[in-house]
Protein backbone atom coordinates (compact mmCIF):
# COMPACT_ATOMS: atom_id res chain seq x y z
CA UNK A 1 0.00 0.00 0.00
CA UNK A 2 1.19 3.34 -0.83
CA UNK A 3 1.55 5.82 2.12
CA UNK A 4 2.68 9.53 2.14
CA UNK A 5 3.07 11.89 5.22
CA UNK A 6 -0.10 14.99 4.07
CA UNK A 7 -0.85 17.38 6.16
CA UNK A 8 -4.08 15.50 7.58
CA UNK A 9 -1.09 13.22 9.23
CA UNK A 10 -0.21 16.05 11.38
CA UNK A 11 -4.21 16.86 12.95
CA UNK A 12 -2.59 16.46 16.31
CA UNK A 13 -1.79 20.03 17.00
CA UNK A 14 1.37 18.74 18.84
CA UNK A 15 4.35 16.93 17.68
CA UNK A 16 3.78 14.23 20.22
CA UNK A 17 0.49 13.93 19.40
CA UNK A 18 1.35 13.49 15.75
CA UNK A 19 3.68 10.61 16.75
CA UNK A 20 1.60 9.07 18.47
CA UNK A 21 -0.93 9.78 15.67
CA UNK A 22 1.70 7.14 13.44
CA UNK A 23 -0.45 4.25 14.55
CA UNK A 24 -3.70 4.42 12.63
CA UNK A 25 -6.90 2.62 14.34
CA UNK A 26 -5.18 1.76 17.13
CA UNK A 27 -7.85 0.46 18.92
CA UNK A 28 -8.79 -2.12 16.20
CA UNK A 29 -6.43 -5.06 15.95
CA UNK A 30 -7.66 -6.36 12.79
CA UNK A 31 -6.84 -2.67 10.86
CA UNK A 32 -4.54 -1.33 12.71
CA UNK A 33 -1.38 -0.08 11.26
CA UNK A 34 2.20 1.22 12.70
CA UNK A 35 3.72 3.50 10.37
CA UNK A 36 7.04 3.22 11.95
CA UNK A 37 7.32 -0.50 11.11
CA UNK A 38 8.53 0.55 8.00
CA UNK A 39 11.96 1.96 8.09
CA UNK A 40 11.26 4.16 5.41
CA UNK A 41 8.14 5.96 6.61
CA UNK A 42 9.53 7.04 9.67
CA UNK A 43 13.19 8.18 8.32
CA UNK A 44 10.79 10.54 5.60
CA UNK A 45 8.67 11.71 8.96
CA UNK A 46 11.13 14.34 10.52
CA UNK A 47 10.92 16.38 7.21
CA UNK A 48 7.15 16.27 6.81
CA UNK A 49 6.43 16.94 10.28
CA UNK A 50 8.95 20.10 9.65
CA UNK A 51 6.18 20.96 7.12
CA UNK A 52 3.23 20.21 8.06
CA UNK A 53 3.37 19.87 12.50
CA UNK A 54 2.07 22.72 14.26
CA UNK A 55 4.95 23.32 16.29
CA UNK A 56 7.31 23.20 13.31
CA UNK A 57 8.66 26.86 14.36
CA UNK A 58 9.99 25.06 17.73
CA UNK A 59 12.56 22.70 15.86
CA UNK A 60 14.58 23.14 13.26
CA UNK A 61 15.80 20.39 10.65
CA UNK A 62 15.23 17.13 12.98
CA UNK A 63 17.35 13.83 12.66
CA UNK A 64 15.27 10.65 12.53
CA UNK A 65 15.57 8.19 15.52
CA UNK A 66 18.99 6.33 15.39
CA UNK A 67 18.98 2.77 14.99
CA UNK A 68 19.84 2.21 18.71
CA UNK A 69 17.46 4.20 19.81
CA UNK A 70 14.03 3.49 17.71
CA UNK A 71 13.20 1.34 20.40
CA UNK A 72 12.99 4.09 23.40
CA UNK A 73 11.34 6.24 20.60
CA UNK A 74 8.75 3.85 20.13
CA UNK A 75 8.67 3.62 24.01
CA UNK A 76 8.14 6.68 24.29
CA UNK A 77 5.29 7.48 22.02
CA UNK A 78 3.05 4.18 23.59
CA UNK A 79 3.84 6.04 26.88
CA UNK A 80 2.59 9.37 25.39
CA UNK A 81 -0.43 7.67 23.90
CA UNK A 82 -1.12 5.94 27.41
CA UNK A 83 -1.19 8.94 29.19
CA UNK A 84 -2.87 11.55 27.41
CA UNK A 85 -5.80 8.91 26.17
CA UNK A 86 -6.59 8.04 30.43
CA UNK A 87 -5.98 11.78 30.75
CA UNK A 88 -9.19 13.09 28.06
CA UNK A 89 -11.32 9.50 29.62
CA UNK A 90 -10.86 11.48 33.05
CA UNK A 91 -9.08 8.32 34.33
CA UNK A 92 -5.72 9.86 34.75
CA UNK A 93 -3.07 8.10 36.48
CA UNK A 94 0.06 8.98 38.54
CA UNK A 95 1.44 5.32 37.37
CA UNK A 96 1.00 6.55 33.88
CA UNK A 97 2.31 9.54 34.40
CA UNK A 98 5.80 8.56 36.45
CA UNK A 99 5.76 6.29 33.09
CA UNK A 100 5.62 9.00 30.66
CA UNK A 101 7.90 10.84 32.61
CA UNK A 102 10.38 8.00 32.85
CA UNK A 103 10.25 7.66 29.12
CA UNK A 104 11.00 11.51 28.65
CA UNK A 105 13.68 11.19 30.91
CA UNK A 106 15.29 8.44 29.49
CA UNK A 107 15.12 9.88 25.86
CA UNK A 108 16.55 13.52 26.97
CA UNK A 109 19.79 12.00 28.83
CA UNK A 110 20.12 10.18 25.22
CA UNK A 111 19.33 12.10 22.47
CA UNK A 112 21.19 15.35 20.70
CA UNK A 113 19.10 18.13 20.89
CA UNK A 114 18.21 17.82 16.98
CA UNK A 115 16.75 14.35 17.20
CA UNK A 116 12.69 13.55 16.47
CA UNK A 117 12.88 11.51 19.75
CA UNK A 118 14.34 14.64 21.75
CA UNK A 119 11.86 16.82 20.01
CA UNK A 120 9.09 14.41 20.44
CA UNK A 121 9.62 14.64 24.54
CA UNK A 122 10.01 18.60 24.69
CA UNK A 123 6.55 18.67 23.17
CA UNK A 124 5.19 15.84 25.48
CA UNK A 125 6.48 17.84 28.53
CA UNK A 126 4.85 20.69 27.28
CA UNK A 127 1.43 19.43 26.72
CA UNK A 128 2.05 18.12 30.52
CA UNK A 129 2.35 21.88 31.87
CA UNK A 130 0.61 23.63 28.83
CA UNK A 131 -2.73 24.72 30.05
CA UNK A 132 -3.72 23.75 26.06
CA UNK A 133 -3.75 20.08 27.45
CA UNK A 134 -7.60 20.79 28.47
CA UNK A 135 -8.08 21.04 25.20
CA UNK A 136 -7.50 17.54 24.03
CA UNK A 137 -9.67 15.52 22.51
CA UNK A 138 -10.31 12.01 21.16
CA UNK A 139 -11.33 11.73 17.19
CA UNK A 140 -14.85 10.22 17.51
CA UNK A 141 -13.97 8.50 14.07
CA UNK A 142 -9.87 7.85 13.80
CA UNK A 143 -9.34 7.61 17.61
CA UNK A 144 -6.24 10.14 17.05
CA UNK A 145 -5.22 12.70 19.85
CA UNK A 146 -5.46 16.28 19.22
CA UNK A 147 -5.89 19.58 20.54
CA UNK A 148 -9.33 21.14 19.81
CA UNK A 149 -8.35 25.00 19.01
CA UNK A 150 -11.43 25.73 17.74
CA UNK A 151 -13.10 29.21 19.92
CA UNK A 152 -16.26 27.34 21.31
CA UNK A 153 -14.04 23.99 21.92
CA UNK A 154 -16.56 22.02 20.15
CA UNK A 155 -14.10 20.30 17.58
CA UNK A 156 -15.15 16.84 17.35
CA UNK A 157 -13.19 15.36 15.19
CA UNK A 158 -9.17 15.64 14.07
CA UNK A 159 -9.93 16.67 10.61
CA UNK A 160 -13.12 18.09 9.20
CA UNK A 161 -11.87 17.42 6.08
CA UNK A 162 -11.66 13.45 6.39
CA UNK A 163 -12.88 12.41 9.70
CA UNK A 164 -16.00 14.84 10.23
CA UNK A 165 -16.57 13.90 6.06
CA UNK A 166 -16.48 10.17 6.76
CA UNK A 167 -19.01 10.64 9.62
CA UNK A 168 -21.35 13.17 7.70
CA UNK A 169 -21.21 11.21 5.12
CA UNK A 170 -22.04 7.66 6.83
CA UNK A 171 -24.68 9.81 8.87
CA UNK A 172 -26.43 10.86 5.18
CA UNK A 173 -26.27 7.79 4.02
CA UNK A 174 -27.92 6.06 6.88
CA UNK A 175 -30.72 8.64 6.97
CA UNK A 176 -31.65 8.48 3.21
CA UNK A 177 -31.47 4.43 3.20
CA UNK A 178 -34.27 4.28 6.52
CA UNK A 179 -36.12 7.15 4.38
CA UNK A 180 -36.39 5.01 1.26
CA UNK A 181 -37.70 2.03 3.60
CA UNK A 182 -41.27 1.24 3.12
Amino acid sequence: MSFTWTQHRFAGGALALDVVNSVVLRADPEHRADRFEIAEQLEAFPEAAARFSAERALFGDLRPPAANSREAFLALREAIDRYFRARVSGIPSPALLADLLEAIAFILRRSETTSLEAATAHSALRLLSDTESARLKICGNCGWLFLDRSRNRSRAWCDMAVCGNRIKASRHYHRKKKESLP
